[in-house]
């Protein structure tokens, strides 16, 4: 018989739902396995007491024998990326300065996680504040890749992205601004899914200017990402950036043949990959081509420098605004990592004129890649530009040779797809000769989520990745 934790979220939903399972037996597996596991990873932090959730996955079975079924998480145990406030539940964000911060109230995504049923357990790990896409922070420490516990997870999804990967989790949420959904996912073998920019609305202090972090949702397979984004998404007056109500159910046989395919690759030699990465994600271009489409690289097109240079601008501006009153408290900022201090410092040297300039360069982005689109369907990128990498280091140094000249340069690869708002599918391309997963991002037009949702799910049915576990 299968084990409960292999189940699909989907799966173990329908046997909740069947009566097959009951919701205290599905939390009480659960919780052996992040007993025995996560001690190894790290990817699961602020665990509530055993007891409390195993009474409220009973409260959970007692309601469904009267008839109340709250959605299809209902009984589901479920962690909340710490960077997202559930209410009750210890919201660090990664940083010593909200080490005791205990919000109460959910962001609004995850109000909806608890209305469809599910049973916040506790958090999943990320870095301080989001930045960095290498999960480690001085609350909580280092979360492990799984399939080799020397390396990293990724982030700032990488608690996520592990704990789904060891099977802690059934289905987990996340957030990207800087491709945090879509590395993580390629560094352990799961699917990330970032949406389109307002698909899923979000709580925050300001509610204009900040258009570049989406949360979205990270599975086992498309089917249970698009299941949660589901629940995520939708029109909320309290963020009025979210996009009105529409359908997103998966199209299980999307036939893509004929699909036409962009191959951006490495942005003809712009951008440096560890050997090994590129090969791998070129190889991936083969499952379109037997499902029918037509594949052709695509030329940049455009100024890269310069799309960097205005991804600068942007996330300076945006991290100094949002963590100015830290900041401005010298014993807190004392215990701020160095990288947000670089952030803030360049965003106080920043004037409207610059921001406003880069505004314009994202604008000619924005219509440079639209124009892409009047050629091809979807568009692909490798989703990082090295292999999982040491988990005691800080960041990447170096990329085959070229040195890194910032903390995040390394993930260069994935602010195309942020900057100009994309939906983005992150799925296997397989594994390297070190044993290692490497990932693509599916990128599709603006606002087509369910497009890009049945693209990826037509590639996972023509392989096998996911289907293979990290052995403990």
């Amino acid at each position: 018989m299968q084990d409960i934790t292999d189940l699909s979220a989907l799966a173990l939903s329908a046997a909740i739902a069947e009566g097959w399972l009951d919701c205290r037996s599905v939390m009480a597996a659960h919780l052996t396995r992040i007993e025995a596991i996560n001690p190894r990873i790290n990817a699961i932090v602020s665990l509530r007491p055993a007891e409390e959730l195993l009474a409220e996955a009973e409260a959970a079975d007692r309601a469904l024998a009267a008839g109340d079924y709250r959605g299809w998480l209902h009984g589901m145990p479920f962690a909340v990326k710490d960077l997202s406030e559930a209410k009750g539940i210890l919201c660090s964000f990664g940083s010593a300065n909200y080490a005791d911060f205990v919000p109460d109230y959910d962001d609004i995504h995850v109000e909806r996680i608890r209305a469809a049923g599910a049973i916040v357990i506790g958090k999943t790990n990320a870095p301080e504040m989001g930045l960095g896409s290498h999960s480690y922070n001085p609350v909580f420490g280092v979360t492990r890749n799984p399939y080799d516990t020397a390396k990293s997870a990724g982030g700032s999804s990488g608690g996520a992205a592990a704990a789904l990967a060891a099977r802690l989790l059934p289905v987990a949420d996340g957030s990207d601004m800087m491709g945090s959904l879509r590395n993580p996912a390629g560094f352990n073998n799961v699917v990330g899914f970032r949406p389109s920019f307002g698909r899923v609305p979000s709580l925050g202090n300001e509610l204009f200017l900040g258009q570049l972090a989406v949360n979205g949702p990270m599975g086992r397979s498309v089917a249970d990402v698009a299941a949660l984004l589901a629940t995520q998404a939708g029109h909320d007056p309290r963020d009025p950036l979210s996009l009105t109500d529409e359908s997103l159910s998966l199209d299980p046989d999307r036939d893509l043949s004929g699909a036409r395919i962009g191959w951006l690759g490495d942005f003809g030699g712009y951008l440096p990959f560890e050997r090994g990465v590129l090969d791998l994600c070129r190889a991936s271009l083969e499952v379109f081509r037997r499902l029918g489409c037509v594949v052709e690289e695509v030329p940049p097109g455009f100024d890269m420098d310069r799309l960097w240079q205005t991804w600068r601008t942007l996330r300076h501006f945006l991290v100094a605004g949002a963590q100015a009153a830290d900041y401005a408290d010298p014993a807190r900022r004392a215990r701020m990592k160095p990288e947000m201090i670089w952030e803030i410092e360049h965003g106080h040297g920043l004037s409207a004129a610059d921001i406003y300039a880069a505004s314009l360069a994202r604008s000619d982005w924005h219509r440079h890649v639209a124009d892409l689109f009047t050629r091809y369907d979807f568009l692909i990128l490798p989703s990082a530009q090295v292999f999982p990498f040491d988990a005691e280091l800080d960041w990447p140094k170096a990329i085959d040779g070229q040195a890194m000249d910032t903390y995040h340069r390394w993930m260069e690869v994935v602010i195309g797809p942020t900057l100009a708002g994309l939906p983005v599918a992150a799925m296997p391309a397989g594994f390297g000769a070190n044993g290692l997963p490497a990932g693509i991002q599916i990128i599709g037009r603006s606002r087509r989520d369910r497009d890009v949702l049945s693209a990826a799910a037509a590639y996972e049915k023509a392989t096998d990745w996911l289907g293979r576990h990290p052995q403990f």
